[in-house]
């Protein structure tokens, strides 16, 4: 591929110096064996509403306000939940481990006046309803999404993934490239670097029996969470991050001993193979699309970014973050968000 078409741009609005990786996650794992009670639930078993804190002014469109939506719809893989927002277009966001919608709330928020923006929860993840023992892997979870946009009857999306959700959205791009109308790519897995480094502690700790333990002990101390033994390093500023937000994201993977295992197997399936699998697909991909990464991921190199360059023939611009850190999609959302308008509107354009 012609790596001078491809568009490259650093963006330097908020520099930081990059940290070295700490040993990631021992110190969750060690408050959380220690916990001898666990926190009560204090999020519905069947709906997750989206914090007062962190809602944002909704867009208009044609004088008519939009809201955020949470919905589900039953699929061969299970009963999907997912909160949409909007009409036009639809935009597709998927998300990494741990996580669940709630990531792209300032994505719905915002982009709503020109797309109709759906968030999923991922198997394991969120509302999202599996049966026991199904497969979680990524590649399953790749194969949902194109179980989920039939039910729906949703012919092409704009997709956007993050960590191993743009993972997962590579395996959907190569498996079901008629289905992506354009691809936007941020920190994420990626080639064999799955898992990276830095993540193998938490794996590690969740293969010896400690999943639950940390998630509690994250939950009952949300200062756990943010700590630079636990996610801080994946946060520019953790200290901004809200205790519902955590909530949100962490108390749907303990409401019951099942669901914490299904998020045991979603982590135990984490294995290079998947990518490699769906490389020589990937290489023919012609979906226009946007490579945004931060400078400053302890997880995923910016390095990778260029391979992905390198990698994907309809890559038409490659931005940096600079100082941003792997969920920068929460944190640098208005930069982000800039991105994705011209990466949409260029890609509706007919090429010369």
């Amino acid at each position: 591929m012609d790596r001078n078409k491809i568009a490259v741009s650093v963006r330097n609005d908020q520099p930081r110096v990059a940290q070295p990786v700490a040993a990631l996650l021992t110190g969750a794992l060690i408050i959380g064996l220690s916990l001898s009670a666990v926190m009560p639930e204090r999020v519905s078993a069947d709906r997750r509403v989206m914090p007062r804190s962190e809602r944002l002014s909704v867009s208009t469109m044609n004088g008519k306000k939009s809201s955020p939506i949470q919905r589900s719809v039953q699929t061969a893989s299970g009963r999907i939940s997912y909160t949409e927002q909007g009409t036009g277009p639809v935009a597709l966001f998927v998300h990494g481990v741990l996580l669940n919608g709630h990531l792209w709330r300032h994505q719905l928020a915002n982009l709503s006046d020109i797309r109709r923006c759906i968030a999923v929860d991922l198997l394991a993840h969120g509302d999202t309803k599996i049966a026991p023992d199904q497969d979680v892997s990524v590649t399953a979870n790749a194969k949902m999404l194109k179980e989920f946009l039939d039910a729906l009857h949703i012919d092409q999306v704009d997709l956007v993934g993050n960590d191993s959700g743009g993972g997962i959205a590579q395996i959907f791009a190569a498996l079901y490239p008629e289905r992506v109308r354009s691809l936007t790519l941020t920190d994420c897995d990626t080639h064999d670097n799955w898992p990276p480094e830095a993540f193998k502690p938490f794996l590690a700790m969740a293969a010896g029996g400690g999943l639950r333990g940390t998630l509690d002990a994250m939950l009952s101390d949300k200062s756990v969470y943010r700590s630079p033994e636990a996610l801080g390093p994946a946060y520019e500023h953790p200290e901004r991050l809200s205790d519902d937000s955590i909530e949100t994201y962490l108390r749907p993977l303990v409401r019951t001993e099942q669901r914490t295992r299904d998020l045991q197997r979603f982590l135990a399936a984490f294995d290079n193979k998947h990518t490699l699998a769906i490389e020589a697909q990937l290489k023919t991909l012609k979906a226009p699309t946007l490579i945004v990464w931060g400078t400053d991921d302890v997880y995923f190199d910016v390095k990778w970014s260029h391979w992905l360059a390198e990698n994907i023939p309809g890559t038409r611009r490659r931005v940096e973050f600079k100082g941003a850190r792997i969920f920068f999609p929460e944190e640098r959302w208005e930069e982000f968000n800039e991105e994705l308008r011209e990466h949409w509107q260029a890609a509706q354009q007919k090429p010369r």
